[in-house]
């Protein structure tokens, strides 16, 4: 991954799966990321305005971006794991962090004019639509994940809310590079309700995400936290529950509160909040 980007991106995709874990990280550290023509315009209005952005309100735009938020947070802690110094010692947990410790000059040197996501998959409309649907998800998740996080008092709530926006980057990443593979997921899922997203995901891709999302972090020098609260074998974990908790009811409530998963999502956040059911989706709905 590199932070700035006047270059062009590939424009081949990836229409067939790597054979293993290695592969797709290799193919995936490097590669350019695209981010929402909203956030790039944005960004360039800013530039044009440096006295006017500070880390609260960049920080809160970018925020507002998964794709850039990532590239945010793996460029500083790759500055940080090769370039050691006393203003770098701590980990930028969150975007707002992260700015604070680059600060807004180096920010926007370090961050040229952004690629858009919508020109890169202009010719491919279904999955601009599939990606869009993902980030309105993440969206969604780290909502009700800041929530969770706030009501049981947790003092890492802005890192809970920044795990939960990036707890779906591997399957962004999917949509933007290899959409056709990206697909064949979604319309298996689509065609048997009952398949579970890591068997259909070793299926068609010969890993599973969850594993590809924890080894790009490792790959990118993530604060070791926010690998933690976004590795979900950490099953037990409070704050890994939090975000799990939050993405899949993001996910299965994505069409509607219909979905027949959902009763047992709002048991386990239930006991997560210490409330009742009907307490709990009383919350449910004021987070969303």
């Amino acid at each position: 991954m590199t932070a700035s980007s006047a270059s062009p991106l590939p424009t081949l995709a990836l229409r067939a799966p790597l054979p293993d874990l290695a592969a797709w990280v290799a193919q995936f550290a490097t590669a350019e990321i695209p981010v929402l023509a909203e956030t790039a315009d944005h960004l360039e209005l800013l530039r044009s305005n440096e006295d006017a952005a500070d880390a609260n309100n960049l920080g809160e735009m970018i925020a507002s971006d998964p794709l850039m938020s990532l590239k945010v947070l793996a460029h500083i802690a790759q500055q940080r794991a090769t370039q050691p110094s006393a203003r770098l010692q701590t980990d930028a947990e969150t975007v707002i962090a992260a700015l604070v410790l680059m600060g807004i000059t180096p920010f926007f040197r370090a961050f040229g004019p952004q690629p858009v996501v919508e020109d890169r998959l202009a010719a491919q409309p279904w999955a601009l639509q599939g990606l869009q649907r993902v980030l309105r998800r993440a969206e969604r998740a780290s909502r009700l994940a800041l929530g969770f996080a706030v009501h049981r008092l947790d003092p890492d709530a802005p890192v809970i809310h920044s795990a939960a926006l990036l707890h779906d980057f591997a399957e962004m990443l999917l949509w933007v590079h290899a959409p056709e593979l990206a697909q064949d997921i979604r319309q298996r899922q689509l065609a048997d309700r009952q398949l579970r997203s890591a068997e259909v995901q070793r299926a068609v891709l010969n890993i599973e995400l969850s594993d590809l999302e924890q080894a790009l972090m490792a790959e990118w020098h993530l604060p070791e936290l926010l690998q933690h609260i976004t590795d979900d074998k950490r099953a037990h974990d409070p704050q890994v529950r939090c975000v799990k908790l939050a993405v899949r009811l993001a996910r299965h409530t994505a069409d509607g509160w219909d979905d027949e998963a959902i009763p047992d999502d709002v048991s386990e956040i239930a006991e997560l909040l210490n409330l009742s059911t009907e307490a709990t989706l009383t919350l449910l709905h004021e987070f969303d």
